[in-house]
């Protein structure tokens, strides 16, 4: 029997929904400015989808697309006008910089509270030691897929293949705060498959095409695939082998049209509590 599909398409399109009833029954306007440097082709188009969706959901939506050549203190001071401007709530400099910019410097010249994509230093310490703050995207929207199942997460075995600091280790510290299990596994982990069997919730997030095969994967388990990926045909794919993985996974995300859209949502959601957080802090 084929896994359910957990559809981040409609998934998406319900929170935008709600939070457009919000936002039109409280009267606001929450602000996002995004910042683009460079031009980066996949940039530009997740940019794009941000755009349609913040103009979608209700809010002020600025742009800020600057040459490849930008010199930083230009990108800093523009930051440094957002950090300081009411109208703007939310705060996202797209990932990533052209090589003679510090993405370090510049992430983190974004205040807290503005800090929509959850990346600064301050947000991933509040993250770590369970206190309020704004959440990565992509992993708070891969927790709001998995709970869509209505399995419980505690107790549960999850495993996360992948350790980046936006994605991975984010997503490891989430299932933690939900009472799961958690195992974090890399490119360096021994015995991979050997691990991934023994997960009810597996996370892929390596960049690597159809790195996960069926194999793998434990019966009935909760397969979550945050890969974007070209195929040998150039066609889109995630971390997971799909079509053999869906016959043994419970639920299972597709690529396209599963973690990316929900990725989108989790900004605008964030977005709005940016502004309920300010809006309380004055």
């Amino acid at each position: 029997m084929s896994a359910k599909i957990l559809d981040g398409k409609a998934m998406a399109a319900a929170i935008k929904t709600a939070l457009r009833e919000k936002i039109d029954s409280q009267g606001i306007k929450p602000g996002l400015a995004v910042i683009l440097v460079g031009e980066n082709q996949a940039s530009k188009v997740y940019v794009g989808g941000k755009e349609k969706d913040a103009l979608e959901v209700g809010f002020l939506s600025e742009m800020f697309r600057l040459p490849e050549n930008t010199p930083q203190d230009d990108i800093l001071k523009l930051v440094k006008e957002l950090n300081a401007r009411k109208d703007i709530n939310g705060i996202l400099v797209q990932l990533p910089l052209p090589k003679h910019l510090n993405e370090e410097l510049i992430t983190n010249s974004i205040e807290p509270m503005k800090d929509v994509d959850g990346f600064t230093y301050n947000s991933a310490g509040r993250l770590f030691t369970g206190s309020k703050g704004l959440v990565a995207c992509t992993p708070k929207g891969c927790i709001e897929m998995i709970k869509a199942t209505g399995i419980d997460i505690k107790g549960k075995n999850a495993v996360v293949i992948g350790r980046s600091n936006i994605v991975g280790k984010p997503m490891a510290i989430l299932l933690l705060a939900e009472h799961a299990t958690v195992t974090i596994c890399h490119s360096r982990t021994k015995d991979l498959p050997s691990i991934t069997r023994q997960a009810d919730i597996l996370v892929a997030a390596i960049g690597k095409t159809k790195f996960v095969k069926a194999d793998m994967v434990k019966e009935g388990a909760i397969v979550v695939d945050v890969g974007m990926n070209r195929d040998e045909n150039g066609k889109l794919c995630g971390d997971v082998d799909f079509e053999a993985v869906k016959e043994k996974a419970s639920y299972i995300t597709p690529v396209p049209g599963g973690v990316g859209l929900m990725t989108r949502a989790m900004l605008m959601s964030n977005t709005y509590e940016a502004f309920l957080m300010q809006r309380d802090n004055k």
